[in-house]
């Protein structure tokens, strides 16, 4: 009998996330919204004045610490609430509200970086000495200067901001193409029944292990993607040209250097992934041949890299087990990170089941009264890792937002996705450890293995394919659909080797992936997860010192550039030896689940 999802209101409360710790009412909520609507008259006071004097600047600095700080409160609020029930129009009126005095906020703010480039260095330096408050705003203060190359006049950064709408169209136009006017053929199974294929249904087809579904559900896809391959390079050379025109207009070598730049990452960090994984493909070429060894197959083509190579083990974990086993599996970590898992765990950080309406997937939202994480548990071994995960976002925020000012408590998107999986890979050694049954074991490595595969390799294909299509119209070339097929189908020769057949279709995947209008964004998804890889064998090696080096760094914010953050963790980026790391790591499983599948 299938199972009824409940409406929001029949929810149980204790596996709801506790939203009154931020507003114990709507109308509370309603105040602050009144007193953030004085902010943009309240910064415009300060326009031509913040080289007037010490204390005048500190107290616009502080003002915007304010900001920031009430702004995380109303909009974190009207945004959770709203993804408790997305069809309850209250709340999407509150966070667009929100949202609307946020962009207020910013107009009125933007004299603020022109002011700060303005002032001579020995009059900051005076007001340093003035008002030692000041220097808390130090480095926020040295990070914008030290831009001062890539900021342009006041007219021309006006006309740049009035074509960044402009400069969305790529990405806006694409989405249209793909989400809305795409529409693909129904997939045979191998009985001849229909199966809708959508981009919601696409990889679950891919999952099937009935061959002649996965077959046809991959023709139907790329069938109609081969249909409009002018159209979508039409559109990916469209975002990279305005990508190019913003680098060069902003002074930049590059797009990859002006994209890095706004974290703080050194390109080298991009181009050495890229060199240690090219130096590692051959553990990628026995996980092709093992994977056409367990499949039985003659040839292994494209559409059977998704399928799993172990059967299912009936595995259902409750929640409260999860918690338990997650909270166990986290040991290693000492009793102070533990303290607060468990403090999320009794204080319903955690919204935990599916109900009706309710946003799908999986977050962890960082504010500073607490963080809050979105679930929709289910109870597979998924379920229990995407807890892992989410929490390990959860302690991040939470420790950045107690040991930083507010000025330094966000951290770059660059680090964000290490203490999500070193989590989960403290999770997997775990369970590993704790596991007899050889069944079970060759099933948890292979999920192991699926994430070295569609993270580190895959994500780091993408980022050559990115690098590559950029540097070609850098050097005046164009990017038509037949050059951006043959770009692809040579990567994918390359990353997978003669031990699979590179089916004709796959060199349209290009034309699927959203991430290339992202902005060189794919590659921290595999050096996130290198690095995370390195810190959690470190831990588990080294213990106590690993663990305090390690909290250190999730401790400190945007309080350094991320790569010395990491550095400090006791891992270098700037080198390929993460890199290279993991990837021994992924031979090691390889040859262990080859062992265990010839038993």
């Amino acid at each position: 009998m299938e199972k009824k999802i409940p409406v929001r209101s029949e929810a149980d409360p204790k596996y709801t996330w506790a939203l009154e710790d931020v507003y114990a009412s709507d109308a509370l909520w309603n105040k602050d919204l009144e007193k953030a609507r004085t902010f943009p008259q309240q910064l415009a006071a300060y326009k031509g004045r913040l080289a007037e004097s010490a204390a005048t600047l500190l107290e616009f600095l502080k003002l915007g610490d304010e900001i920031g700080i009430l702004f995380d409160s109303l909009y974190g609020y009207a945004q959770r609430k709203s993804d408790e029930d997305t069809a309850n129009s209250l709340y999407q009126g509150m966070a667009s509200q929100a949202m609307n005095v946020m962009v207020a906020v910013d107009a009125a703010g933007s004299f603020e970086t022109p002011e700060l480039l303005a002032i001579p260095e020995e009059t900051l330096e005076r007001f340093y000495q003035e008002q030692p408050e000041l220097e808390v705003y130090r480095l926020y203060l040295t990070r914008i200067r030290a831009k001062r190359a890539h900021i342009l006049s006041d007219a021309e950064e006006k006309l740049l901001a009035a074509a960044g709408e402009m400069s969305q169209a790529p990405d806006s136009i694409y989405s249209v193409f793909a989400d809305a006017d795409l529409k693909f053929p129904n997939a045979v199974d191998q009985d001849g029944k229909e199966h809708a294929v959508t981009h919601g249904t696409y990889i679950p087809l891919m999952h099937s292990q009935d061959r002649t579904l996965r077959k046809s559900a991959f023709e139907s896809l790329y069938g109609v993607y081969g249909q409009f391959r002018n159209t979508a390079a039409a559109i990916l050379s469209a975002q990279v040209k305005q990508l190019k025109f913003r680098a060069d207009a902003r002074k930049y070598e590059s797009t990859l250097q002006a994209s890095l730049d706004g974290n703080y990452v050194p390109t080298e960090v991009y181009t050495n992934l890229i060199d240690a994984v090219h130096q590692n493909m051959a553990p990628m070429y026995r996980y092709v041949e093992l994977r056409k060894k367990l499949l039985k197959l003659d040839e292994l083509h494209m559409y059977d890299l998704y399928t799993p190579i172990v059967g299912d083990v009936d595995v259902s974990i409750p929640f409260e087990e999860a918690k338990e086993t997650v909270y166990q599996a986290l040991a290693p970590m000492g009793d102070g990170y533990r303290a607060i898992l468990q403090e999320g765990f009794d204080n319903r950080w955690i919204d935990v089941y599916e109900n009706v309406g309710k946003c799908s997937g999986a977050y962890s939202a960082g504010l500073r009264k607490h963080p809050y994480v979105l679930l929709n548990y289910s109870g597979t071994l998924d379920s229990m890792f995407t807890l892992a995960h989410e929490m390990g976002h959860a302690i991040h925020s939470y420790l950045s937002n107690k040991h930083q000012p507010a000025t330094y408590a966000n951290y770059s998107i660059f680090v964000a996705e290490v203490a999500s999986t070193c989590n989960e890979a403290l999770l997997m050694e775990y369970l590993l450890a704790n596991t007899t049954d050889k069944r079970r074991r060759a099933y948890l490595i292979n999920y192991f293995l699926e994430q070295f595969r569609t993270t580190l390799y895959r994500q780091t294909m993408f980022a050559e394919f990115e690098l590559e299509i950029n540097r070609r119209n850098e050097r005046g070339e164009s990017l038509t659909a037949d050059a951006l097929n043959t770009l692809y189908h040579e990567l994918n020769v390359q990353y997978f080797g003669d031990g699979i057949v590179i089916d004709k279709e796959i060199d349209l995947e290009w034309a699927r992936i959203p991430h290339f209008y992202y902005d060189y964004y794919v590659y921290q998804y595999a050096t996130g997860y290198s690095a995370a890889i390195a810190l959690s064998r470190r831990i588990l090696r080294e213990g106590e010192p690993a663990v305090k080096d390690y909290i250190n760094f999730l401790s400190g914010g945007c309080s350094a550039d991320p790569i010395t953050l990491l550095r400090g963790a006791g891992v270098d980026m700037a080198t390929t030896q993460p890199i290279t790391e993991a990837l021994k790591l992924f031979d090691e499983l390889i040859t262990e689940m080859e062992q265990l599948m010839e038993e």
